[in-house]
């Protein structure tokens, strides 16, 4: 658990280790939320529509193959497009 003091104007530095758990950079939206519980800040992230789709859970799940198969040395490299539609067609 980490604590921090709220300062003039409202402000609250989120302590570091909090920061890079939560992924916080400088400039990120912060929703606040009163709960039972006190107050909740709700990191949100502002992806670009236009790239949402690589967000998304499948997605995501194909990356972390791909990134597994290359570290494994698994998949092949082509010497071109051609090359690469070809083997398609094998």
């Amino acid at each position: 658990m980490a604590t921090t003091t709220v300062r003039g104007k409202g402000q609250v530095t989120i302590p570091a280790e909090i920061r890079a758990q939560a992924h916080l950079e400088e400039g990120d939206p912060v929703e606040v939320v009163v709960v039972a519980e006190g107050v909740l800040l709700k990191p949100r992230k502002v992806i670009d529509a236009t790239q949402a789709w690589f967000w998304t859970p499948e997605w995501q799940e194909g990356e972390r193959e791909a990134a597994a198969e290359l570290a494994a040395g698994s998949g092949r490299t082509y010497e071109s497009d051609d090359a690469f539609v070809e083997s398609l067609h094998e």
